[in-house]
């Protein structure tokens, strides 16, 4: 059987190779993937080497380069000391664009009956969120500031609705995304860029400002004027890794003001839980399955475009061409 495999061969190339399909070792599986979901930002970004030389990013994408980490799929294959999981488990795993794919078993996630594949693989995305909202460090009544509505966006509305924000202010040029949220919790909708949204923030915040501002854009611009949104003593997270990150500038709002800039990337959780550190990626991503299955959370409504593998060129030029008129863009396998 094809093991199709998507692959970036240089700056604005994309392949698609057929791969032998792999044996799993001692404590791995292999998986028969049944959708994968396109990371726009991350990929975009590896795709076009959008970034400066000398970055972690210029050093983490070399051609050629298999992009993904959002994967559903079923288990087809076990290999020695495998205890967890068994043949016909579906699983979600970080692994790439592929239609099969080995994963260890302690990287594993357990894929309930009530979720879909469809919600399944957005896992990867809703970690790498939970991880920032708890790095924020949310209080019931918060009022949130979301600026840029993609992927990250979208699920950062729905968890800080979960959180028991009283305010959930969402930025974006862009008006379908803009939908999204209000579909998902946003109770403010600001069709206009971060530098002219101060009066507005004012307005519904009854002259606070926000207590916590969410930079989710990836673009080095954003932070000066995301800075201006908080309130004094209040947080800024950065949760959108900038390709350019030496063309962001703080401003004396920081240190006048008292705020504090917080970093949230998806390397920070712990590989082990302990007592002092529980959240694992594991454990996040087996919180976002119970919200699903709950009903709590919605991600399935988010998908806008569907592709075979045989399209990943297509895929990736669309989203290069008009990337504000799509959110979630699936390989169905």
């Amino acid at each position: 059987m094809r093991n199709l495999s998507v692959a970036f061969t240089g700056a604005n190339r994309v392949e698609l190779h057929d791969l032998a399909v792999p044996a799993p070792s001692t404590g791995e599986v292999l998986i028969e993937t049944r959708r994968t979901l396109i990371s726009t930002g991350t990929e975009l970004t590896c795709l076009g080497r959008r970034f400066e030389p000398g970055s972690h990013w210029d050093q983490w994408v070399q051609y050629p380069f298999s992009p993904g980490y959002s994967n559903a799929g079923v288990i087809t294959q076990t290999g020695p000391g495998v205890t967890r999981f068994k043949v016909g488990d579906r699983v979600a795993s970080r692994t790439v664009h592929q239609r099969f794919v080995v994963a260890r078993e302690e990287n594993l996630v357990a894929i309930p009956d009530a979720v879909s594949d469809d919600e399944a693989v957005w896992f990867g995305i809703a970690c790498i969120v939970q991880n920032g909202v708890r790095r924020a460090g949310h209080e019931l009544g918060d009022s949130i500031v979301i600026i840029g509505l993609g992927l990250l966006g979208q699920l950062a509305v729905q968890f800080a609705r979960l959180s028991g924000a009283r305010e959930i202010i969402a930025i974006d040029t862009a008006p379908r995304r803009l939908e999204f949220a209000r579909s998902h919790g946003a109770s403010l909708l600001l069709q206009k860029s971060v530098a002219d949204a101060r009066a507005d923030i004012l307005t519904a915040t009854q002259g606070r400002l926000a207590d916590v501002v969410y930079d989710i854009t990836g673009h080095p611009s954003v932070l000066s004027s995301a800075l201006t949104l908080a309130r004094d003593l209040g947080k800024v997270v950065l949760l959108g890794d900038a390709g350019s990150p030496t063309q962001q500038h703080i401003t004396g709002d920081l240190i006048s003001r008292g705020l504090r800039l917080i970093g949230a990337h998806d390397s920070n959780p712990p590989k082990t839980a302990s007592d002092h550190a529980w959240w694992t990626r594991n454990h996040m991503a087996d919180l976002f399955m119970t919200y699903l299955g709950r009903r709590q959370m919605q991600v399935d409504d988010l998908i806008t475009h569907r592709f075979k593998p045989a399209e990943a060129a297509a895929a990736y030029a669309r989203l290069t061409e008009d990337r504000a008129t799509a959110m979630g863009v699936v390989f169905e396998w």
